[in-house]
This record gives C-alpha cells, sequence and structure tokens, in this order.
C-alpha cells in the first residue's frame, strides 16, 4: 500500500562537488596464464591514480567478473573510501561497464582507462589545460601515439585547415612512444614518426590531432544519448568506434597531450613500473564550466569526417596534405 507521493520524485539531480570521474572497468577473472600478473598490475594502476588526482575526483570501478581475490580488494578500496563507487557484475564487456559507471552521475569530465594504465605526474592537470584553452576538445588522450590524425581527426583538421594552428610538432619524450608501441608488441617504428605529428599550437597548448582508447578523457555531454544499459555485443572495438562517433556528431576534437603523462603495462609485471610509480606527485584542483554541443547536421559531418578521411588517405592528396601542413620533404615519401 502506498499513500501520498514520493517528496523526492520532483526533485533534480543537484550540481555534483566533483568535477572529474574516472572510470575503471576490470575484468580478472583468474590468476594464471594470460592473467597471472594482471592483479598486481591492477594494484600499480589504482595506486598510480590515487596518488595523481585531486580532491574533486570520483574513482568508479566496475568489477566485470572478477575473480574472489580481486572482488575482495576492491570491496577493501571502497571500505576504506579510497574509492567513491564500485559496481559488482557479471563479465559483460568492457564497453558495457563503462556505460554501467557513467549513470547516474552528474560529472561533467569523464576519463575511462583501462585497469593496465599507470598515471604520471600532472595528467590531470595536462589534461585540463587542454580543456581550458581548447574550446571544441571533446577528447583529450595522454599518451602520444603515431599518425593520430588518421582515426577520426577529420573535423579537427577541416576546422584548422587553412590556420597556422595546424602544423607538425615535435614528439616531446619519443622514450615513451617507443615504449607504448614495445607494450602492445609492436616491432621498430618508422624513425619519422618519432620525430613529429600532426598537431595544433593553440593560444598556450600544443597538442597532437587525434586520441588512442586505453586511455582518454571526454566531456560528459558526449554520452547524453547512450547511458543506458547497452546488450548484447562484447566487443570493446564495436563499443568505443560508437562513442567515438558520438563525439564527432557533436564536432567535438579528439587530441592529445604533447608529452606523455601514463604508460601501459600491458598483462606482464615488470620492475621498472614499481620504478616509475614512486616519483608521482598530485594534481591541483581546477574547475571549468564547459557549454553543451547540440548535434550536427549529417551533411557537415560527412564533409568534415568523411571527406576529409577521403583525402588524406588516397597517395597523392595525401602527400599533398603532408607538405601543406610542414612535414619535412625526406619525411612525406614513407609517412
Amino acid at each position: 500500500m502506498r499513500i501520498g507521493s514520493n517528496p523526492n520524485k520532483e526533485i533534480n539531480q543537484q550540481e555534483s562537488f566533483f568535477i572529474h570521474q574516472i572510470i575503471i572497468p576490470v575484468y580478472i577473472p583468474h590468476e594464471d596464464d594470460y592473467f597471472k600478473d594482471s592483479f598486481k598490475i591492477l594494484k600499480l594502476c589504482l595506486n598510480s591514480l590515487f596518488n595523481t588526482i585531486h580532491s574533486k575526483t570520483f574513482i568508479t570501478i566496475v568489477n566485470n567478473g572478477s575473480c574472489d581475490t580481486v572482488l575482495t580488494y576492491l570491496d577493501q578500496l571502497f571500505a576504506e573510501k579510497k574509492i567513491n563507487e564500485l559496481i559488482h557484475t557479471d563479465n559483460i564487456g568492457k564497453i558495457n561497464a563503462v556505460f554501467k559507471g557513467l549513470s547516474g552521475n552528474n560529472i561533467q569530465l569523464v576519463t575511462i582507462a583501462d585497469a593496465d594504465v599507470l598515471f604520471l605526474a600532472s595528467w590531470q592537470s595536462e589534461t585540463m589545460k587542454i580543456f581550458r584553452e581548447i574550446p571544441k576538445a571533446g577528447v583529450v588522450g595522454i599518451v602520444p601515439q603515431i599518425r593520430m590524425y588518421t582515426y577520426k581527426g577529420g573535423n579537427a583538421i577541416f576546422d584548422n585547415f587553412f590556420s597556422k594552428r595546424l602544423k607538425f610538432i615535435p614528439v616531446k619524450n619519443k622514450e615513451a612512444m617507443l615504449h607504448f608501441y614495445e607494450s602492445i608488441g609492436w616491432g621498430k617504428l618508422n624513425k619519422d614518426y618519432l620525430e613529429l605529428g600532426l598537431g595544433l599550437e593553440y593560444k598556450k597548448v600544443k597538442c597532437f590531432i587525434g586520441s588512442g582508447h586505453f586511455v582518454a578523457t571526454y566531456k560528459k555531454d558526449i554520452f547524453e544519448e547512450l547511458i543506458t544499459f547497452i546488450g548484447g555485443k562484447k566487443a570493446a572495438g564495436i563499443g568505443e568506434e560508437y562513442i567515438d562517433d558520438k563525439a564527432l556528431q557533436k564536432d567535438y576534437w579528439r587530441l592529445t597531450t604533447q608529452d606523455n603523462y601514463a604508460y601501459h603495462m600491458g598483462n606482464i609485471y615488470e620492475e621498472w613500473m614499481e620504478m616509475s610509480s614512486k616519483s608521482i606527485v598530485p594534481s591541483n584542483v581546477e574547475q571549468l564550466k564547459f557549454a553543451k554541443r547540440e548535434k550536427i547536421s549529417d551533411t557537415t559531418y560527412f564533409f568534415k569526417n568523411k571527406l576529409i578521411k577521403k583525402m588524406i588517405s588516397i597517395k597523392w592528396t595525401k602527400r599533398l596534405f603532408l607538405s601543406w601542413a610542414g612535414l619535412p620533404k625526406e619525411m612525406i615519401r614513407n609517412y
């Protein structure tokens, strides 16, 4: 029996004390074979996060069907108030786990990270610097990678095509870039990729166009249409591309810091991980207000993303573009 109406029913969600949410899905089903070091790496990941964030950061961990050892560890962190939200679920795939973490929170910036990310000092403040200086920044990565502009960077290129802001800028940390590709099992890289990347020199910041997936920060309004549970496929690549397209539909740019502010650890523990995690200092709190963006028309989306992508993939137009953007002649042929 119910009499009357719940007084909280019509109350709108209040503005959050927190200004930055971190969502990390965790899937460690056992501690054998591929996963034998994953628990140790998870601890390094979370400790590096705790040591590098400011006090207005809200940490959400989604236990995506992990073993009892991991479950107990995460429960303890929650009891100690080191994490703000802990969601236990069966293995529903990375992207569905992320959507569960997104629901119910009114926080304007959201970092989505894998459980093998080692966060470095100043990653949060450097991310915020790009959002502050570049209003159209919608996705900001912290690990520079090669030729990132070729993946959904078309609108940033289109918008800056006749601007001096668009140019090739130096790779600031070559060792870190090499380290990333070693961590995912790649062989040798074209040495030119370690020298220059297409980016923007915008007001007080330099950044690369494009962003990877394993750690990046998003403006929350990108997810407005997505904050419902999406069942079915567990393929992370499909879900991540779906999110990436939503950012482009609001004409947000994908960008990455010029310097490297995180490492990808992978699934094998190495001693350098312990050493890197010891030289960490927390970020300062910086509050920003972002205006929400509406979806652009299908025609605008086509020109800024599909057409530009085609242009920079055809051999002769690609060479013209690289030359126009300032890539040295000796690098153009193999870039």
